[in-house]
């Protein structure tokens, strides 16, 4: 399984149909050569790189509107994947109808239930349209353009209604500009150093999920673990522990290398006051 990953031949698995978000930040982060492997669901996705299906796969972990997507959380934790790199790509949604569908003719609205929600005002000014959710904004357009309706749209990327052959009625309807989805790369540790991003590195970022004992203090005094080495940390999450009510595994982005000599320490003394703790991943990022 070891060895350099080419680019030109690397299999890229996300979930989706082509033309998804996550094929468009897939593309941007390793190149235009890629394979696409689409997958229906997160699971398929995480499955497909751990039984060799894909060299690597993108999952978006976060919305800088919706928030977190806690299944790629959960799935981090179960599966024995490593973060070789992450992107950001801004996201911007079309309303998409095949060719000869007017704007005004339109009176159903095919998308992912997170598209639909970040389309409010666009769907507010448009009562007569009837927002309905599908599993992916991709497969919204495809399953319009299948149907060729008259009175049916989808909402999706620019992408998307290229691939397949639809027309933008009206552009940039979601509600806010700042609307960013961030992915992560993920991976077998052994591939993890040999696939190389089209990004430019701007510093390294370590993604870390730890869990303490449920006493007063615990979290307080885990994260003092980076303060004293004064290490900037970027993001928390936490997630419950199955089969142990209200307790919770905590999620951890921090700015370095995990063989940082600071770093290293701080690691060292989480994980002596810790029940466990687990890199996640150690990768170059712009942001």
């Amino acid at each position: 399984m070891g060895g350099r990953v080419y680019l030109d031949a690397m299999r890229v698995a996300y979930q989706g149909e082509r033309g998804a978000f996550s094929e468009t930040a897939a593309r941007r982060l390793l190149g235009s050569d890629i394979t696409g492997v689409p997958c229906h669901s997160f699971e398929e996705m995480f499955e497909s790189v751990e039984r060799g299906e894909a060299d690597c796969c993108l999952a978006p972990i976060e919305n800088s509107l919706a928030g977190s997507i806690h299944r790629t959380y959960d799935l981090l934790l179960e599966s024995k994947l490593t973060i070789a790199g992450e992107t950001v790509l801004r996201i911007q949604h079309n309303l998409i109808a095949p060719p000869d569908v007017t704007l005004d003719a339109v009176r159903r609205v095919y998308s992912h239930p997170v598209a639909l929600a970040q389309c409010t005002r666009f769907l507010r000014a448009h009562p007569e349209m009837e927002p309905t959710p599908v599993h992916d904004t991709a497969g919204a357009v495809r399953l319009v353009m299948e149907r060729a309706r008259p009175d049916e749209a989808a909402i999706a990327s620019a992408d998307a209604a290229e691939i397949y052959g639809g027309r933008n009625l009206a552009e940039g309807i979601e509600d806010h500009a700042q609307n960013f989805t961030r992915f992560l790369l993920l991976t077998l540790s052994d591939r993890s150093e040999a696939i190389v991003t089209r990004v430019p590195e701007r510093r390294w970022k370590t993604s870390i999920v730890f869990r303490t004992s449920n006493r007063p203090g615990s979290l307080f005094h885990a994260l003092g673990a980076f303060a004293m080495f004064n290490i900037d940390l970027s993001k928390i999450e936490s997630r419950p522990v199955e089969g142990r009510p209200w307790e919770y595994s905590f999620y951890l982005d921090l700015i370095g290398r995990r063989d940082e000599p600071l770093v290293a320490r701080a690691l060292d003394n989480l994980t002596q006051m810790s029940e466990m703790v687990r890199v996640l991943g150690s990768y170059p990022t712009r942001w």
